[in-house]
């Protein structure tokens, strides 16, 4: 439950693969713990501020930006791992390319 304080304390319980469970623990601020007391509970959105910070986690793993931001990493350890092609300027025999080195395993 959160607190009345200036800075209060959420304990968050989140399912992981492999049905794991991390713990999270984190300080909000005033404004921000009052956020939370307004979605949660018995006429809120939430009962719990561990449902309401799990959607949260979930929306933002669905999100366009978030999926651009996994392939922009995707590409980096690409080019660390040296699994890149040097472009014919086709984008089609570049693909044709880049999936028969791929299946290769980048010999």
């Amino acid at each position: 439950m959160v607190t009345n304080g200036i800075i209060a304390l959420l304990k968050i319980e989140t399912r992981w693969k492999k049905m794991s469970l991390d713990r999270v623990q984190t300080r909000l601020t005033k404004p921000l713990a009052d956020h939370v007391r307004r979605v949660v509970g018995e006429h809120g959105l939430y009962p719990t501020p561990s449902h309401y910070l799990q959607d949260l986690i979930r929306r933002d793993m669905e999100s366009e930006t978030y999926q651009i931001f996994n392939q922009i990493v995707e590409g980096y350890r690409d080019m660390a791992e040296d699994r890149v092609i040097e472009s014919t300027g086709d984008w089609e025999k570049d693909k044709a390319l880049f999936a028969k080195r791929e299946a290769e395993g980048w010999q």
